[in-house]
């Protein structure tokens, strides 16, 4: 069968293969699994302190990861420095596929409910 200039079997199973760099399915549930282990080691610090962290979205074939933190970080004064100085750069050094971590912190929790999930320091937002 012709497909634009190129032979194409149809009994031939080409799921696996490279096209332009792209990665193969293999390739993209290594990576998948290597991140939610990285994640799955982090959270215990998060969580230590009332929070947790969750991933959102990743695209792992241009390196972007989404991820929120969640509980007492969203009262906590430090929780941007948590997500830029400790996850995003983790990610980035262990996972050398990883260009950009974006992230928020989840703030749908009122203060008392936040503040009773642990130590995070309450920041007013007005």
């Amino acid at each position: 069968m012709q497909n634009g200039g190129m032979t194409v079997d149809p009994d031939v199973d080409d799921s696996d293969t490279v096209v332009d760099g792209a990665l193969t399915d293999d390739e993209r549930a290594a990576r998948l699994d290597a991140l939610t282990e990285l994640i799955d080691l982090i959270r215990p610090a998060v969580q230590a302190d009332g929070g947790d962290l969750a991933l959102v979205h990743a695209d792992v074939e241009t390196g972007e990861v989404e991820v929120v933190l969640q509980g007492s970080c969203s009262s906590c004064a430090v929780s941007s420095t948590t997500l830029q100085a400790g996850v995003s750069r983790i990610m980035r050094d262990r996972l050398p596929w990883v260009t950009e971590v974006r992230g928020g912190v989840d703030d749908s929790l009122d203060y008392e409910e936040s503040s009773a999930m642990g130590r995070g320091g309450y920041v007013p937002k007005w």
